[in-house]
């Protein structure tokens, strides 16, 4: 597709065998031109001044393929009516199911596309937060600042998914037992762990074909995330998609097994909301997206189509994962509370007492939200009490300008073993900006209030900012955290840093860089990393981030341990009771409990790995 532009608008023309597409989108940028595959003509029209319509439709599939069902209109779909809060809308989904192993072309993102990129939000509504009362009830609360002694190791790394055609490329990472799946604005690729891509392609409608083309997606899907699913061991992907006044879809897509290639089962889910009382609708914007062991969880910013208050709080979305397993038709559940805001769920590892969700509700406080009873939802929610500060408004200046650090919203959030994990950025005391990180006790839950159990900044050395932080934590209580780093004279770097469950409160360990950019950034740029667990051991730390190059930004993707798979009981040292230990356990498993191929029981294979590792542990 090739888009022309003019100082106010943007308008193009696609020509196919089967259908006409005319798109209309407003912004002050050049766009990029997109080659598509039955393309036969695109013609530029309205330079010279005709009137247009700033509504882009969005056109089917470029054909039919085996069990693709028929693209849903908006007079199709749903009527989403959230007018009270706290009120549950129930309604159902069908899915599409897709085999990517039949798509024409598997390796469809070739390289970096240079040049200057549009936002997409200038293809979105206007839209904007309102402000809410920042000032939060005084503590006396500090969040630490310094480093322990700790070192996480990094293993291997690759450049994965580079510059496409949009900023901020919103990276997103997903680990299974044998293969990697990245998202980013608007692509998406499956890789080996070894770095080698087995498949790519774009999200959205200009794929040969796009990922998810065949469920009805146009050219508009943004704000991907994925996860890895280790409950039911299978990737999940989301994507929003927004065209006009009048539509806005959460699609959704589950692998049939825990290897990406081949089946998905792929649900296109309206996301229109109605408030029945005042005739708004709404859209949503800014995604969470998490798990527990038997429903998947989407949240995210309700902002008005048609003209009205312009803001509705948060959606959030519940999905039964069972009948997602198998590719039937799912129950979906919405609830809103228009009070909220930015509101992240928890990626739940383990069992849990309750679905989590967290948001920094002013400077002093998080609102910690749960979902007790799935099936039929309503959320209950608390504040939390944390240390003050104050949200990386000015940004983080680097060689090539001012990378936005955004508004301190949360960024990601991990539910273990009675705690929940979470990140933001905050403004520094002597640089712009830190992540900043938490561990909330919710082990009590609901007979106790949740409570801070530690909070700390992610200090790194040379007097350099740190912002869009991603935190998990493994089960041996190692926590790791991945940054973005930079200063006036520094470009954008990623550095991890780390922590085990016995060192002081607060405090993460020295961080290690792990990639570096040749360039300099200005404006959006991340928005967000991801740090992940490898489900085979449960001990090893997966990321994906972001630096900066000549042919603008690139992902990168790594692996990085803080104590060695095969320091069974975590005391820093491999050694013979590390054998005994998987002595005791033998011939159970399954659980991340292995050490070595092919993580099913523990057997020889997992002792002969520990011995050869004896006195080896870093």
């Amino acid at each position: 597709m090739l888009i022309a532009y003019k100082t106010d608008f943007v308008v193009s023309l696609d020509v196919y065998s089967t259908r006409i597409q005319i798109n209309v989108g407003y912004h002050d940028d050049i766009v990029y031109a997109m080659n598509m595959k039955t393309l036969l003509l695109s013609a530029f029209i309205c330079i010279g001044g005709c009137s247009v319509s700033n509504n882009t439709r969005i056109a089917g599939p470029e054909g039919p393929r085996p069990n693709e069902k028929t693209w849903v209109t908006p007079k199709d779909v749903p009527t989403i009516d959230l007018t009270e809060d706290n009120v549950p809308d129930f309604w159902t989904a069908t899915p599409t199911i897709i085999d990517t192993n039949t798509f024409a072309n598997r390796h469809q993102i070739t390289g970096p596309i240079p040049g200057k990129h549009p936002r997409p939000s200038k293809f979105l509504p206007a839209h904007k937060k309102p402000q809410f009362n920042e000032q939060g009830p005084p503590n006396s609360l500090l969040a630490g600042i310094g480093n322990t002694t700790t070192t996480i190791h990094n293993q291997s790394g690759f450049n994965a998914i580079a510059n496409t055609v949009w900023n901020p490329p919103d990276p997103s990472l997903a680990v299974g037992p044998n293969h990697i799946v990245a998202t980013v604005n608007m692509a998406i690729a499956f890789y080996d762990k070894d770095g080698n891509e087995e498949f790519s392609a774009m999200l959205n409608d200009s794929g040969n074909p796009g990922f998810f083309e065949d469920v009805g997606a146009g050219g508009f899907t943004f704000d991907p995330k994925c996860f890895y699913d280790q409950h039911a061991e299978r990737f999940v992907v989301l994507a929003l998609e927004q065209y006009g006044s009048d539509e806005s879809w959460i699609t959704m897509a589950v692998s049939d097994d825990n290897d990406p290639n081949g089946v998905w089962y792929k649900y296109r889910t309206w996301s229109v909301v109605t408030d029945a009382s005042s005739g708004d609708t709404f859209w949503v914007d800014y995604p969470g997206f998490g798990f527990d062991d038997g429903y998947y969880y989407i949240t995210g910013n309700l902002f008005g189509l048609n003209g009205g208050s312009g803001w509705g709080g948060v959606l959030y979305r519940v999905m039964d994962k069972a009948p997602m397993l198998i590719g039937d038709p799912v129950v979906v559940a919405d609830i809103r509370q228009s009070g909220h805001a930015s509101m992240q769920c928890a990626q739940h590892y383990g069992d849990a007492p309750s679905a989590f969700f967290v948001g920094r509700r002013n400077n002093t406080e998080l609102r910690v939200s749960h979902i007790d009873d799935p099936a039929n939802p309503s959320i209950v929610s608390e504040f939390v009490s944390v240390p003050n500060h104050g949200t990386p408004g000015s940004g983080v200046p680097n060689p090539g300008g001012t990378i936005s650090a955004l508004d301190g919203r949360i960024m990601n959030s991990h539910y273990r073993d009675g705690s929940l994990w979470t990140t933001h950025g905050v403004s520094g005391t002597s640089v712009n900006a830190v992540g900043r990180w938490y561990e909330i006790d919710v082990s009590d839950w609901p007979t106790a209030s949740s409570t801070l159990k530690q909070s700390g900044d992610t200090t790194v050395p040379n007097s350099m900012s740190s912002f869009f932080p991603a935190i998990a934590a493994n089960k041996r209580g190692e926590v790791a955290v991945v940054v973005a780093t930079a200063n006036n004279t520094t470009n954008p770097t990623l550095q991890i840093m780390g922590r085990k469950g016995s060192d002081d409160l607060g405090l993460l360990g020295q961080s290690t860089v792990v990639a570096v950019g040749n360039a300099g950034a200005d404006g959006r740029w991340g928005d967000y990393f991801d740090m992940t667990v490898d489900p085979n051991n449960d001990t090893v730390f997966w990321y994906i981030g972001e630096v900066q190059n000549s042919s603008g930004w690139q992902t990168y993707i790594g692996s990085a341990i803080i104590t060695c798979v095969e320091d069974v009981n975590a005391d820093g040292a491999v050694n013979v009771s590390d054998v005994l230990q998987l002595i005791a356990g033998w011939g159970t498993g399954g659980d991340g409990a292995e050490v070595a191929a092919p993580y099913d029981l523990i057997d020889v294979s997992d002792v002969l790995a520990v011995v050869g590792m004896l006195g080896n542990c870093p």
